[in-house]
C-alpha cells in the first residue's frame, strides 16, 4: 500500500500538544469571570482526577491551577534554575520547629506529579485500619479502595520498573537486599517508554512520565472541562453553608506578580490544592473549621540518605530515578529505597572543603544514594496563615521516637551498602566521620545518640491538615470528602489523610480522589 501523503497525513504525524486548550497567562487581557457547575482548585494528582471524572460524567467543570504548564522544552536540567521555576518559594520552603525540614511543593500544571519520581504504591490494608481506629473512618478500607486503585493504574499504565532501565544504582540496591535476605522489588511507576535518564526531578524531557498535565488534564479537556492556569484562588465566596464560587487573581509565572482579578461562580467547589494550600484557603475564607482541625495534624515522611561509595565506576546518573525499594520493614514504619536527584542537589551534602571536596566530586561516578523514609507517627505539625504573606507558616516537630526510627533505618541502609560491595559509606550526619570505611566503623550509626539536629532531613510527602473523620468534631471532611460544616465543598488531596499512608502518597491520593469524584457523580 502506498504511503499516505498530504496535509492530513502530516497533521496525523505531528505531535499532539497535551496542553492544547489550557488557558495561560498571556490569554488574560482583563478581569477573568466564568461560571460552572463544579470548580476544582488544584491540578495535581487529586484535582486532575476529579476534573476528568466529573467532566466525563457530564458535569460542566472548571479546573484552576496557580502555576503554568511546562512542556518538554521548558524543563531545565540545572537544579537551581529548575527549582526556582517549578517549586513553591523557589524550592526553599521549610518547616520550623526544633529542627528545619525542607519540603517541596510544585507550582505547575500537574502539580507534584511533574517533578516526583512517578512512584505508584498501594497502601496496605492495615493503614486503613489505623485510620479507622484514629478517626472512625470504618467505611474506608483497602477493599473499598481497590477498584479505584485499579482504575487509576489502568488509566496511567502503571507497571513495575523495567529491568532494562534500572541501571547499576538500582541493581546494586537489589543485590544488597538479596545478600541480606531482605525482600525488595522494582517500584511501580506511571511511565511509558522510560529511558532511564534519571531526570524525574527536573521534569521528563522524554515525555515518558505520565504526570497529570499529560494524562488526566488532557482527558478532562477532551470531556469538556475548561482549564485556567496562572490563576490563584484566594477566598471562597459563601452564602450560608454553601459556596457559590471563588475569588482570586491572575498570577504571572515565575515572578508571582498579581494581575487581574478572577471570579468564578460555581455550584460546587472541590479543594485539591495540596495539604499546604487547602487549609490556608479555608482559613482565609473563615469556613469549614468547626472542629478546629483545619491546618492541624500536619504529618510528613521524614527521610535520611546515605551515599554508598563503590570500588568501581557505576555511573549513578544512568537508570530510573527511584527504580527499586524494599518494603521489608514497612510495618515497623520504614521504607528503604534508591534515590537520585540532580548532581548539584546531592553534592550540596558533600563534606569538606578545597581538595577534600574536590575528591568527592572526582568519585561521583562511583557513588549511589540510598534512603529511608519513615511514618513519623509520633510527630505532628501545623499549617497556619503567615502574616503579610500568602505562603504558609509551617511548623513540624520531629519526635525523638521517630528520630530513633530513622536511626534504625540508617543501620539497615548501611548493611545494604556493605552487602552490595561498597568500600565506604558517606553518612552525612553531624558528629560522625565523613567517610565510614568498614562495616565495623559503620556501627557508629547504630551506637550514636542521634538527635534531630544532627540530621539533614527532608520531608516531601505531606498530609493530614484537613483530615477525614466519621464525627464532625474529629475532623474536617467525611469519608466521601465533603466538608462537615458545608453543603457543597469537598476536599480531595492528601490533607484528608487521617495518618500516614506508609508508602508514597500519590497513588492513594488519586484513588481517594477517584472515589470522591464517582461519589459526587452518583449523588448529583
Amino acid at each position: 500500500m502506498a504511503e499516505v501523503r498530504g496535509p492530513r497525513a502530516e497533521r496525523e504525524r505531528a505531535p499532539v500538544d497535551p496542553h492544547a486548550g489550557v488557558k495561560v497567562f498571556a490569554d488574560y487581557r482583563g478581569e477573568v469571570r466564568a461560571e460552572c457547575e463544579v470548580l476544582v482548585i488544584g491540578s495535581g494528582p487529586s484535582g486532575a482526577v476529579v476534573a476528568k471524572e466529573l467532566a466525563e460524567a457530564g458535569r460542566d467543570v472548571i479546573l484552576l491551577e496557580e502555576g503554568p504548564p511546562f512542556g518538554k522544552k521548558d524543563f531545565r536540567q540545572e537544579a537551581g534554575e529548575s527549582m526556582s521555576r517549578m517549586l513553591r518559594e523557589g524550592g526553599m520552603r521549610t518547616t520550623r520547629g526544633h529542627t528545619f525540614i525542607p519540603t517541596m511543593q510544585a507550582i505547575a500544571l500537574g502539580g507534584g506529579s511533574v517533578m516526583n519520581s512517578a512512584i505508584c504504591a498501594r497502601s496496605p490494608g492495615w493503614v486503613f485500619e489505623k485510620w479507622s481506629a484514629h478517626t472512625g473512618t470504618t467505611g474506608l478500607t483497602r477493599e473499598a479502595l481497590d477498584r479505584h486503585y485499579d482504575r487509576v493504574e489502568a488509566f496511567l499504565g502503571v507497571e513495575p520498573t523495567a529491568t532494562a532501565v534500572l541501571g547499576r544504582r538500582n541493581l546494586l540496591f537489589k543485590q544488597g537486599c538479596d545478600a541480606l535476605g531482605l525482600s525488595s522489588e522494582p517500584t511501580f511507576r506511571n511511565v511509558r517508554g522510560c529511558q532511564g535518564s534519571g531526570e524525574c526531578f527536573t521534569g521528563c524531557r522524554h515525555g515518558a512520565k505520565k504526570s497529570m498535565d499529560v494524562s488526566y488534564v488532557p482527558a478532562a479537556i477532551r470531556a469538556g472541562a475548561r482549564v485556567f492556569s496562572s490563576v490563584r484562588a484566594d477566598r471562597l465566596l459563601m452564602k450560608g453553608r454553601r459556596a457559590v464560587g471563588v475569588r482570586g487573581r491572575v498570577v504571572e509565572p515565575f515572578t508571582g506578580r498579581e494581575g487581574h482579578e478572577a471570579v468564578f461562580q460555581a455550584g460546587m467547589v472541590v479543594l485539591a490544592a495540596g495539604c499546604m494550600a487547602t487549609p490556608l484557603l479555608l482559613l482565609r475564607s473563615g469556613v469549614g473549621n468547626g472542629s478546629g482541625y483545619v491546618g492541624r495534624e500536619l504529618q510528613l515522611h521524614p527521610g535520611l540518605a546515605v551515599m554508598a561509595v563503590f570500588p568501581e565506576r557505576i555511573d549513578p546518573w544512568a537508570g530510573a530515578t527511584q527504580g527499586y525499594h524494599s518494603l521489608h520493614f514497612l510495618e515497623e514504619g520504614m521504607k528503604l529505597e534508591v534515590l537520585w536527584s540532580p548532581p548539584a542537589v546531592l553534592a550540596a551534602r558533600f563534606p569538606g572543603m578545597g581538595h577534600d571536596l574536590q575528591q568527592h566530586f572526582r568519585d561521583y561516578d562511583r557513588m549511589a544514594p540510598f534512603d529511608v523514609i519513615i511514618a513519623a507517627e509520633r510527630s505532628r505539625g501545623s499549617v497556619r496563615l503567615r502574616r503579610g504573606s500568602l505562603e504558609p507558616d509551617i511548623r513540624f516537630d520531629l519526635d525523638q521516637r521517630d528520630v530513633d526510627r530513622l536511626q534504625r533505618g540508617l543501620g539497615h541502609l548501611s548493611d545494604i551498602c556493605w552487602a552490595a560491595g561498597a568500600e565506604a559509606v558517606m553518612p552525612g550526619l553531624y558528629g560522625v566521620p565523613d567517610l565510614l570505611k568498614s562495616r565495623e566503623d559503620a556501627e557508629v550509626l547504630r551506637r550514636m545518640e542521634l538527635k534531630a539536629r544532627h540530621t539533614i532531613t527532608a520531608g516531601n510527602h505531606a498530609f493530614g491538615t484537613a483530615r477525614m473523620s466519621h464525627r464532625p468534631a474529629d475532623g474536617v471532611v467525611d469519608e466521601w470528602g465533603r466538608c462537615h460544616d458545608l453543603d457543597n465543598v469537598y476536599v480531595a488531596d492528601t490533607s484528608i489523610f487521617p495518618g500516614s499512608p506508609a508508602v508514597n502518597p500519590m497513588l492513594t491520593c488519586m484513588a481517594l480522589a477517584d472515589r470522591i469524584a464517582l461519589g459526587i457523580a452518583a449523588r448529583w
